[in-house]
């Protein structure tokens, strides 16, 4: 199994205390594996296997445990039989309907460590909020990041910029980078897998979509326009310049489908100089660009594009809350805050002309505070900091974490 110490640093702390740890994440990001790692570091420590209740709800094995009533009674009769504390470890869990009522009721009768995965934002919930209010601890995984990839790689005899440049294309869903004898056509061949189960599974049947074809499609045309502002209108303008006519809000049920899919992610606008979130013309950005080209195709006018989804993604793994930022008739690719901590980037795949550098540089600089700021490109020879605007390579952005 392959450690993913970003993610296990964040659980560590709360392994074996009262919280409710829950999982969340995209479809075959790595989630049941950091359970079973889990599992391991407790057997290293001393817990027996006879402790430990493991269910994979998407097993046959435990259809009948679809409920909250028949989890509930099921596991209690377990844990009653048990030495305690006894651990818990539910894989799948939005698959049971009211799961966090036993959840809950397991969690508050029985001397129990908790710990669930799912693949849906909706885990997250009011109702769960209301019933678990101060006891459950959220962890939202995501694909392999670069370096992550460069780890799952270590053995092979390839330049960082091949491995750059296979990332882009490629991704970083772990199954892609299990075995180093997949070529392209392997690769694209399990992206389709996983981006059929995450259609078929996470968003049509649970949220019980009708016209399969049009989802597909309006993910298609967010595809082709990552790096551009969307709104519903503009998608269902799009279908009508087709000849279809699409209600907008079918359009944003949607939207909204694939968002608690984790297979997109929307990202707001934020006016600089007002400093207020605008609700108008968000932007969506793919959960990993290997899927992107797999199933959409690779085409040279996303480069840019598909190099600002690597950074957005880059940035919430590091924990920031990003924006889109608007300053005046410009924009920020990209606004990222930590608190205390604040940065402004901009993405473009090459300075290769002055109107380039004036065109990228320019929105920073008019910024004016003295938060970090930085244009990230695929160069190999970079510009002089200017005015406190440095300029660096996407590998360096992505493995130099000491800069953002």
């Amino acid at each position: 199994m392959f450690n993913r110490p970003l993610y296990y640093e964040k659980i560590k702390p709360f392994i074996g205390k009262p919280f409710i740890k829950i999982i969340s994440g995209i479809r075959r990001c790595g989630k049941s594996t950091m359970m079973l790692l889990i599992q391991q570091l407790m057997a290293d420590e001393g817990v027996k296997r006879e402790q430990i209740i493991s269910i994979n709800f998407e097993s046959m094995k435990y259809y009948h445990l679809r409920s909250s009533i028949a989890l509930y009674e099921y596991v209690s009769e377990l844990v009653k039989t048990m030495e305690t504390p006894a651990y818990l470890f539910f894989d799948e869990i939005q698959i049971v309907k009211d799961w966090e009522e036993a959840v809950n009721s397991l969690f508050l009768d029985f001397q129990v460590d908790v710990y669930i995965t799912g693949s849906n934002s909706q885990l997250l919930s009011s109702e769960l909020s209301t019933l678990l209010t101060g006891r459950c601890i959220h962890i939202q995984m995501q694909v392999l990041s670069f370096t992550e990839m460069l780890t799952f790689r270590s053995t092979l005899q390839e330049t960082q910029q091949d491995l750059l440049w296979l990332y882009i294309r490629r991704g970083g869903f772990p199954a892609v980078h299990l075995s180093i004898d997949y070529d392209e056509k392997a690769t694209y061949m399990i992206l389709n897998d996983i981006f059929d189960s995450i259609v078929l599974r996470d968003v049509v049947q649970r949220y019980k979509i009708r016209d399969v074809e049009l989802l597909r499609r309006i993910l298609n045309f967010i595809a082709d326009s990552v790096g551009s502002t969307i709104s519903a209108k503009r998608i269902a303008d799009y279908f009508k310049s087709q000849a279809r006519s699409v209600d907008m809000n079918t359009v944003y049920t949607y939207l909204d489908a694939l968002v608690s899919s984790f297979l997109i992610t929307r990202v707001q606008r934020y006016d600089i100089q007002g400093k207020e979130l605008l609700k108008t013309q968000e932007k969506y950005y793919l959960a990993d660009t290997g899927l992107q080209h797999a199933v959409f195709g690779y085409k040279d006018r996303h480069i840019s594009g598909i190099l600002e989804n690597i950074v957005y993604n880059e940035l919430v793994r590091r924990g920031y809350t990003v924006y889109i930022g608007k300053l005046g008739t410009q924009e920020v690719d990209f606004v990222a805050e930590q608190p205390p901590r604040k940065l402004y980037v901009q993405v473009a795949f090459k300075l290769e002309s002055e109107e380039t550098v004036q065109r990228e540089f320019a929105p920073l600089l008019a910024i004016r505070d003295s938060y970090p700021k930085f244009v990230v490109t695929m160069d190999q020879n970079f510009h002089d900091t200017l005015e406190g605007v440095q300029h660096i390579g996407l590998h360096q952005f992505l493995t130099d974490e000491k800069i953002v």
